[in-house]
């Protein structure tokens, strides 16, 4: 069941406000923030799931302590726009947990991909081992991240509706 966000009230607004700055905010203190009783803000909470508002909670992870300290945009030309090269580029893609996003563009390129690895070595393993015996792709061109300046997951929604 999808909603039109205008179908969302204020209320609704600082439900997701809250819960996208910290998803383990426990029901009491989301209450209190929103002004509401704990019984209601749970029942809003549960109407937000169930209409696929909130698809999930996550732990958001420090990379470099992880030791992923190269994040590289990579933009992808296909070697034809046919279904069969399309879909098994999307199948392969989806199979390489280095591609932590990729999306289908209008420019010059056809695909643009952000991958995550632990330092250049390991760049360069995924592009000449993965990516280079990829018959699907026609070109490749790598933008590396120096240095990052913003990374919200907060979606801009309207909270003072």
């Amino acid at each position: 069941m999808s909603i039109p966000s205008d179908k969302l009230d204020s209320t609704d607004l600082k439900i997701l406000k809250f819960l996208q700055e910290d998803g383990r905010i426990t029901n009491l203190e989301l209450s209190n923030q929103i002004g509401l009783s704990p019984a209601p803000t749970l029942e809003r909470v549960k109407k937000l799931e169930k209409m696929k508002i909130i698809e999930s909670y996550h732990a958001h992870l420090n990379k470099s302590k992880l030791k992923l300290g190269v994040s590289v945009f990579i933009q992808i030309t296909l070697s034809r726009q046919v279904e069969n090269v399309i879909n098994k580029f999307k199948e392969r893609i989806n199979a390489i947990p280095e591609v932590m996003e990729c999306y289908q563009i209008t420019g010059n390129a056809d695909y643009l991909l952000k991958v995550l690895v632990q330092d250049i070595p390991a760049f360069e393993k995924l592009i000449s081992s993965t990516f280079s015996k990829m018959e699907e792709i026609g070109h490749v061109q790598t933008t590396l991240i120096i240095s990052e300046m913003k990374n919200s997951h907060l979606l801009p929604l309207n909270y003072d509706k």
